[in-house]
């Protein structure tokens, strides 16, 4: 199989436990393009925290999906094809029922991350994406239109009970984990899959040219959607069995493995 397209997931994917691009992933990702495949970072980061490795691996002729497939950025012209958001109404609602369920809860308004709260695992988004923190008096007050996602954040075995709650309370929103503590919500129908549906019909790609990599919740629609799915060795343990094949972990360059073995 001649595979065209080859989406990534970034943080505990491509990206080592320090947030960097192993010299071994960024070349074998330069010997892809090379022959032509496009190369998608594929992420639930917010787009300003993702732009700086596009740069990096030189993606200025591919695509990027940021904030978990709610928006499509053509990175040749800065140029967003497609974006999809939440509702005033929904953010409410889902601020109402974090307070209800005794959650975190953030959203971005303006490039900076919105809160009432400080937690730890809101350090660790600001960690992640670099993004100014906007902790506000009243979140309600300050969320006045609409907004691509929101997080929920909590300690991991409370919020896996939280998500299934959720799911059922509102089943109109796509719920998911892209890590043990960060449960996320966007739109109905939003995901990582659903964009690369959209990217590869627009490069008339078919679904079985594309490889789709990722390790958690959030990267499972994309790796059972692609022709080939692969999980790196640091997935969660629960989604082991979910993919075609398991690769070295993020900090073993599982990126530059499936370069090798599926695209060269």
């Amino acid at each position: 199989m001649q595979y065209k397209m080859l989406v990534l997931d970034m943080d505990d994917t491509l990206l080592t436990d320090d947030h960097t691009i192993s010299e071994e992933n960024k070349s074998m990702l330069a010997q892809a393009k090379a022959l032509g495949v496009y190369v998608v970072l594929a992420s639930g980061r917010p787009t300003p925290a993702m732009t700086a490795y596009a740069k990096e691996l030189e993606l200025d002729d591919s695509y990027m999906i940021s904030y978990n497939g709610a928006v499509i950025t053509d990175l040749s012209n800065d140029e967003v094809i497609f974006e999809q958001t939440l509702t005033q109404e929904q953010i409410h609602a889902l601020y109402d029922y974090s307070v209800q369920h005794k959650t975190h809860i953030i959203t971005y308004v303006n490039n900076q991350i919105v809160s009432e709260t400080d937690s730890q695992y809101i350090d660790i988004e600001k960690n992640i994406t670099g993004l100014a923190h906007n902790k506000v008096l009243d979140f309600k007050a300050e969320v006045q239109s609409s907004a691509i996602k929101c997080i929920l954040l909590e300690d991991p075995d409370y919020l896996k009970n939280v998500e299934t709650h959720l799911k059922e309370a509102m089943p109109h929103l796509s719920v998911c984990m892209s890590k043990p503590f960060f449960l996320e919500v966007a739109q109905n129908g939003i995901d990582k899959a659903a964009s690369i549906r959209f990217l590869a019909e627009k490069l008339n790609i078919h679904q079985k040219e594309i490889i789709a990599v990722g390790n958690a919740g959030n990267d499972l629609t994309m790796v059972e959607y692609a022709g080939l799915g692969v999980w790196v060795d640091n997935v969660t343990p629960e989604l082991r069995d979910r993919a075609d094949v398991i690769v070295a972990s993020n900090n073993d360059h599982g990126v530059a493995e499936v370069v090798r073995r599926f695209i060269l």
